[in-house]
């Protein structure tokens, strides 16, 4: 037998994790102890005093590694719970753009130069993973700001090569909001979801480990959020020798 080798893709949950401007960091907070469990439950009085604990959580639908639904960008867009399991799970492609500056628009033709390098023949339904180097400082303030992103023509390009599922190591799908701003160009790449049908993974993390960054199966399952623009993942590259 062949050994199996798996990836963590996810960024850690935290109370005190960098989140995307205006959306809350999330609250983790122990509801009942062990202790309490038994006694509220009834099984402390025959002398079972330690049970099951649990946490309560609160957090946005955009905290750490996720996807978005077209609900995101649509009023009365689906939301996570349509998004198609069978996209979500496919041959991987880790696109480096390590060596773009901060704040930079990836092209369609950045992304086919990308792919010339690895001579990758994309195929319909692989999931396209963009590196840039974000992932590697995802607990610092620089977070936010110093990185690139996809542009419109770029993410129109791969949904006309077939695919549906695209992600990236940084806190969103486009740049930074500073160069969004600074463009006068918002959201483009999230806009494209207003026509068309694919959906996109933000807050990846060790892209860098899946060096030669082909071979791989990629796994990103939505938790099944019913409704909201947004739904937790927990991604993961798996090789197989």
């Amino acid at each position: 037998m062949g050994s199996r080798r798996i990836i963590d893709l996810s960024m850690p949950v935290h109370n005190n994790m960098v989140t995307f401007p205006r959306i809350v960091r999330p609250a983790l907070l122990m509801y009942e102890t062990w202790e309490e469990f038994a006694e509220h439950i009834g099984a402390a009085k025959y002398g079972v005093t330690s049970l099951t604990a649990s946490y309560m959580a609160v957090m946005s639908d955009h905290v750490g590694t996720h996807i978005d639904a077209l609900k995101h960008l649509r009023h009365d867009g689906p939301g996570p719970e349509t998004i198609p399991i069978d996209d979500c799970y496919g041959d991987g492609v880790v696109l480096d753009f390590r060596h773009k500056e901060r704040g930079a628009g990836i092209t369609a033709a950045d992304v086919q130069a990308a792919l010339g390098k690895l001579d990758y023949p994309l195929k319909p339904r692989d999931i396209v993973l963009i590196m840039t180097g974000a992932g590697s400082y995802q607990h610092e303030d620089r977070y936010l700001t110093d990185h690139s992103g996809m542009t419109a023509e770029a993410t129109l390009w791969l949904i006309e090569q077939g695919i549906c599922v695209m992600g990236i190591d940084a806190v969103t799908f486009d740049p930074p909001v500073w160069a969004m701003f600074e463009r006068r160009q918002f959201w483009e790449a999230h806009r494209v979801m207003l026509d068309h049908e694919y959906y996109h993974l933000e807050n990846l993390t060790n892209l860098d480990q899946l060096a030669p960054f082909t071979g791989f199966k990629m796994a990103a399952f939505p938790v099944k959020w019913t409704g909201t623009t947004a739904a937790p993942v927990r991604a993961v590259a798996i090789f197989e020798d």
